[in-house]
């Protein structure tokens, strides 16, 4: 019972071996972000199955308006945690109280505001990206109702956030565990049971999610070892809710031009047709399981710079993003020469459509070499991050996507024909671009200036 009561606390990264307080922080983040993705792959699965292509298609014609309305949110939460991991590492008790009861606060105003314009900017943003008639109704429905319940899912990310800033990566790892069962649950026993159809899994997300962030919460409080949960830290004060939103906003926007690059390529992708859709969402979706130990390592070293920026301990950056590095490359590797092998078994695992498995499978094999390029630009972008620096991410995704991604795409298409493989070859030169600017600003070093804690 000790050792698991120990395993629940803060992981101090500013003492011994970088491999192994990385790899012990990473296990959690990796295998919480498996049961994230079977948020994704549940809901992916009981539509493919129990009602069909097309409303597998609806939702996939819905991410990346989701995940634009979004990221903001989502940096609201990275901005925290760099934060809190760097008062943390400072052992700053009132810092820290107040960075989290502001996040708390500027979250919630936040998800308010999208709550209530998000859903009537819904059917105009799909039209827009040439959402096919026949899936229209069911992706605008889909997609209000994520945003109707974007308080859940927003409370979530950020108190995550802030556990693992403290070095608490196992108990959001708990408790999105229980969440995911719940909502694998709820998802069969809505659609397959009650026949409720597509919005019941967008219902289930959303309970589920609230699940998740009330657990979160419940842990969060009995920390008072190392913040204090005085009601009076959720005022604003002007200090810790400018840093949030100077770390937020610009890693919020970097998302923001990635999901704008993401939906200018949408139209190419549905004028592919249902089949093709529902094929991008099978690729997505397996997509998200192999890109994660790119984001757990990079999370893990966003943590690991900045407790030992806000310690003073400079020296140890180096080598903790090294070992990172080599970390995520071995993992990833392994990963790649699963899709080579079984990309076609684990298409199958969505959908019965012989064309939309053949067509995965091939889109699969395009991208398997760029995901180790992906894997060590994250851990570059998770240090420079980590380290305060918010700024050089958002160039770096300004230019990858305006620059490269959405050019590529409209290129490959007139250059290749009208192929839906041009939209995958796309995608890999983004990757390998973005590797290349993330190697260079990391070897310029000026993030390593960036540090909140001046010691």
């Amino acid at each position: 019972m000790n050792q698991f009561k120990k395993m629940l606390s803060s992981v101090d990264m500013t003492e011994g071996p970088p491999w192994k307080k990385l790899l012990y922080f990473t296990i959690p983040l990796l295998v919480g972000n498996m049961f994230q993705q079977l948020y994704n792959t549940a809901d992916a699965v009981v539509l493919g199955r129990y009602i069909g292509d097309g409303a597998l298609a609806a939702v996939g014609a819905s991410i990346p308006l989701l995940f634009l309305v979004l990221v903001l949110l989502m940096g609201v939460a990275v901005g925290t945690g760099i934060m809190i991991s760097q008062y943390f590492g400072a052992k700053l008790r009132e810092d820290l109280s107040y960075t989290i009861g502001n996040s708390l606060t500027v979250t919630t105003l936040m998800g308010i505001f999208l709550m209530i314009t998000g859903p009537f900017i819904a059917r105009p943003l799909l039209i827009a990206l040439q959402t096919p008639p026949e899936i229209l109704d069911d992706a605008v429905l889909y997609t209000q109702i994520m945003l109707w319940g974007v308080l859940p899912t927003a409370y979530f990310n950020v108190l995550s956030g802030i556990l693992r800033g403290l070095g608490d990566a196992l108990s959001p790892l708990i408790y999105l565990a229980i969440a995911s069962v719940l909502n694998i649950v709820l998802n069969v026993t809505f659609i397959a049971v009650l026949g409720w159809g597509m919005p019941a899994v967008a219902v289930g997300t959303v309970v589920s999610q609230g699940v998740s962030a009330i657990l979160c919460l419940r842990k969060l409080l009995k920390m008072t070892d190392v913040f204090d949960t005085n009601l009076y830290f959720l005022k604003l004060k002007r200090k810790f809710a400018v840093q949030i939103l100077k770390l937020g906003i610009p890693t919020g926007v970097s998302q923001a031009i990635i999901a704008l690059a993401v939906m200018a390529v949408q139209p190419l992708v549905n004028g592919f047709g249902d089949l093709f859709i529902a094929s991008y969402v099978v690729v997505m979706r397996i997509d998200g399981f192999v890109v994660m130990p790119a984001f757990s390592f990079s999370n893990a070293i966003t943590v690991f710079t900045g407790q030992n920026m806000g310690a003073g301990k400079i020296e140890r950056l180096a080598q903790g993003t090294r070992q990172c590095g080599i970390l995520a490359f071995l993992v990833c590797s392994s990963l790649v020469g699963g899709i080579l092998l079984f990309g076609h078994h684990i298409a199958s695992v969505f959908t019965q459509t012989p064309e939309v498995i053949e067509l995965s499978q091939q889109m699969l094999f395009i991208l398997a070499p760029g995901y180790i390029a992906f894997s060590v630009a994250m851990v570059l972008w998770g240090t420079i991050r980590g380290a305060g620096d918010a700024i050089s991410p958002l160039v770096g995704a300004s230019v990858n996507s305006i620059l490269v991604r959405v050019p590529a795409a409209y290129l490959l298409i007139y250059l290749m024909g009208e192929v839906p493989e041009a939209i995958m070859y796309s995608i890999l030169i983004a990757w390998i671009s973005n590797t290349l600017i993330s190697i260079i600003v990391y070897k310029m070093g000026h993030w390593r200036k960036k540090g909140l804690v001046k010691t």
